[in-house]
């Protein structure tokens, strides 16, 4: 069942096993306003046991690319396109947060994007491989973040 993710009210729903629920909150409520005021995008999110596709989409491409297997557990995840991007997000147990920006035109923007929720450790499997700048937000505190250019077609 999707959720719609409210950026003025923040809620735990859905991220509360994490052990920065707040800030995990706080930072897929950030995404929200983002697409919402951008894009004027309602941002969902499912269960992950519902979004198996999108995970999988998500996770071949971090594989795919560059070798990475992320450690934690997901919790819920999304897809959906605005304009001609399509953009997936998973949101891990652990605080972290993965989006992939994928224009659909061939000469377009493609990358995966990092985000850690205030609170959390760079996870092991990202720690060597990034630097990650900080970034304030009223919704999630600090949020720290990297990416990368994705090279293939997904």
């Amino acid at each position: 069942m999707p959720y719609l993710v409210d950026f003025r009210n923040v809620s735990t729903t859905g991220v509360e096993s994490s052990p920065v629920a707040q800030a995990l909150a706080g930072l897929r409520a950030n995404e929200a306003r983002y697409f919402k005021n951008k894009y004027d995008h309602d941002f969902t999110v499912q269960a992950a046991g519902e979004s198996m596709e999108t995970i999988d989409y998500v996770h071949r491409i971090l594989k795919q690319e560059r070798g990475i297997v992320i450690a934690s557990r997901p919790l819920e995840a999304t897809m959906f396109q605005v304009e001609n991007i399509r953009w997936a997000y998973v949101f891990y147990e652990s605080g972290l947060s993965i989006n992939v920006l994928y224009t659909l035109d061939d000469a377009g923007k493609r990358a995966v994007g990092f985000k850690l929720s205030d609170g959390m450790e760079i996870p092991e499997e990202l720690a060597s491989r990034f630097k990650f700048a900080r970034q304030k937000s009223k919704l999630a505190g600090t949020i720290r973040g990297s990416y990368f250019v994705i090279k293939g077609s997904y």
